[in-house]
């Protein structure tokens, strides 16, 4: 495939990741999904125990989980009136992003270097 083509389609591959790169890609989101990482809570964590472990308001962690839900990155399951946030990230979107990334990175690696600086 052509050099040219092959950048249109990367191009269209990204835009159709920009939502997750865009969710995972904010500092916070990164540190609530860390904090729920380290607390090891596979069944979920209510909004309250994520606003304690990260010092941000109730509001702040609410608004970013609903983000990385519409992203497809976590889930929330609600017993009674309490909702439980958890990893189930959708494997397409995922997929997507990976296969997106190995595409750039092919094309990368048979791009000539292009940083002035010549081989001793």
């Amino acid at each position: 495939m052509e050099l040219k083509s092959e950048l249109v389609q990367l191009s269209d591959e990204f835009m159709g990741c920009r939502k997750i790169l865009l969710a995972i890609g904010d500092e916070v989101r990164q540190h609530l999904i860390l904090e729920m990482i380290k607390a090891g809570q596979c069944s979920g964590m209510r909004v309250g125990d994520i606003a304690a472990r990260t010092n941000l308001s109730r509001p702040a962690v609410s608004h970013h989980l609903q983000i990385l839900k519409d992203a497809g990155i976590v889930k929330m399951r609600r017993e009674g009136t309490r909702n439980y946030y958890y990893f189930d990230a959708d494997m397409e979107a995922f997929d997507q992003v990976i296969s997106m990334l190995s595409h750039a990175k092919d094309i990368m690696l048979r791009l000539p270097d292009r940083s002035g600086e010549q081989e001793m």
